[in-house]
């Protein structure tokens, strides 16, 4: 039962302004644990604990009692690509060439194998209040420029991102235009998942195959990557909301910002909820990892090329499996500064995201939903002031 709720000045907390340095550090000041417990509810229990209040610089009151962290499961399971992989071993160079001029390097995508183990790990390290990872001493997060240069797509405009528009084409209209059927066939092969509707993967992949335009079968064949790998939400199916995105790259919209707003906002949602299936492209983001930690790997690194595609490379190369999650544990909570390739020099840098207007934060903008992004930290990380 709802009950309306009394005010309590007891139930107010304190704060005070955290003083940053120049290079984004502050004094930290540690607090004494007088107490460990655990709250058991019905479905589940909460670690909990009580910190003695500190003379000054301490927002907590006496005897409050603050949530631990817990250790996420986090779900992986991947759409089958197997499909999409044998499609594109039967075609032949002239096709896969019209696929690359149009839509980069996602067909490297397909062979990316997800290093489970690797990734369960990594989720434990996502702080969700600054949208970054926190891997020992490193603070590093994802940013618009790295996934950029992964994507390699020659038809983005960086400068032009991704809005959803609310009253736009119906999912049909989409539908249509990209796959150009009929609306009575789009009509009888939309389903409802859940909340949302989509459309299954079986009957793209029918498109794909027979369809006479080749020029459609590559667009199908792009649209299905998009929706089964990189915004994967129900698994064999393509959902509504990736349709509106893909529908607008031909006019050299980015899909960048939507990539990382869906990725930020499924990590946070799985370190909330301590569970849950991680629905967003685990590829990229293993990708990003072993670019950035090449030497914890032990591999070689080459640098920016016109030629260089790190997406072609990690689907090439054959990585070990047999690391288990508690060796990935010790590995991440002991890495040191020296470990991160700091200035990503598999890429080359043109203009850093770092601020919206005079704000040091910039709104990014996915398919389903939106988040914030501190790209302060990409400054760091490319060795910028």
């Amino acid at each position: 039962m709802l009950r309306r709720y009394r005010s309590n000045p007891a139930h107010i907390i304190s704060t005070e302004k955290i003083e940053v340095g120049p290079d984004l550090t502050f004094e930290k000041e540690l607090v004494q644990i007088l107490d460990c417990d655990v709250k058991v509810l019905r479905k589940k229990s909460i670690p909990l604990v009580k910190k003695l209040q500190s003379e000054k610089k301490d927002s907590l009151a006496e005897g409050y009692t603050s949530e631990l962290q817990k250790f996420t499961c986090v779900n992986v399971t991947q759409n089958e690509l197997q499909g999409l992989r044998d499609i594109w071993a039967h075609w032949d160079e002239g096709t896969k060439q019209l696929f690359y001029q149009s839509y980069g390097d996602i067909s490297y995508l397909l062979d990316i194998r997800v290093d489970k183990h690797l990734f369960r790990v990594m989720v434990q390290f996502w702080n969700s209040a600054y949208k970054c990872f926190t891997f020992g001493e490193v603070d590093l997060v994802p940013t618009v420029e790295e996934y950029t240069t992964l994507l390699r797509c020659p038809k983005v405009q960086v400068r032009k991102a991704y809005a959803k528009v609310f009253n736009g084409q119906t999912f049909v209209k989409k539908l249509m235009n990209i796959s150009g059927m009929s609306k009575p066939w789009v009509t009888a092969r939309i389903q409802q998942k859940g909340d949302s509707k989509c459309i299954p993967w079986e009957n793209l992949r029918d498109l794909v195959l027979t369809h006479p335009d080749e020029r459609k079968r590559v667009d199908i064949f792009a649209l299905s990557i998009y929706g089964l790998v990189i915004f994967p939400k129900a698994l064999r199916h393509v959902d509504e909301a990736i349709t509106d995105l893909f529908n607008r790259l031909e006019k050299g919209i980015t899909p960048v910002p939507a990539i990382l707003a869906e990725m930020f906002r499924s990590l946070s949602m799985c370190r909330k909820t301590s569970e849950g299936r991680f629905i967003r492209c685990a590829q990229l983001l293993m990708v990003w990892f072993h670019e950035n930690f090449w030497k914890v790997n032990k591999v070689s690194y080459q640098v920016f090329s016109e030629s260089y595609s790190s997406l072609k490379k990690e689907a090439a190369m054959q990585k070990r499996d047999d690391i288990s999650e508690e060796k990935w544990m010790e590995i991440l909570q002991n890495l040191k500064e020296e470990d991160r390739e700091w200035g990503a020099f598999w890429m080359v840098l043109d203009e850093i995201l770092y601020r919206c207007g005079n704000f040091y934060w910039v709104p990014l903008s996915g398919i389903w939903g939106a988040t914030g992004y501190i790209p302060l930290l990409a400054l760091r990380q490319y060795k910028s002031r």
